[in-house]
């Protein structure tokens, strides 16, 4: 069991601080501390928006639509979180 949670368990850890960097960087948009004007903030961006949209997508269809605030974000990263901590760890019998 523990050949498969050790990779699961990695591939969420990457997706946790992914997301993290993400929704951090986003704030930081919001309140103009980061200058998407600046080519390397805006390919990091870019880069991590690519990324994520993926998984955020399917969420929005689900979700309401709060328009000014995107709740998609904070699903996934209670998600990833319970998957990680909780889910995994019981389904396949560490716990």
């Amino acid at each position: 069991m523990m050949a498969i949670y050790g990779p699961l368990r990695l591939i969420l850890d990457v997706a946790f601080f992914i997301m993290l960097i993400h929704i951090i960087m986003s704030w930081l948009i919001s309140f103009q501390v980061l200058n998407m004007g600046q080519q390397m903030v805006a390919q990091i961006w870019y880069g991590l928006n690519r990324l994520l949209e993926p998984i955020y997508t399917p969420i929005r269809r689900i979700l309401p639509d709060t328009r000014p605030l995107d709740l998609a974000p904070l699903v996934a990263f209670i998600i990833i979180i319970s998957l990680r901590d909780y889910i995994l760890p019981v389904a396949l019998g560490l716990r």
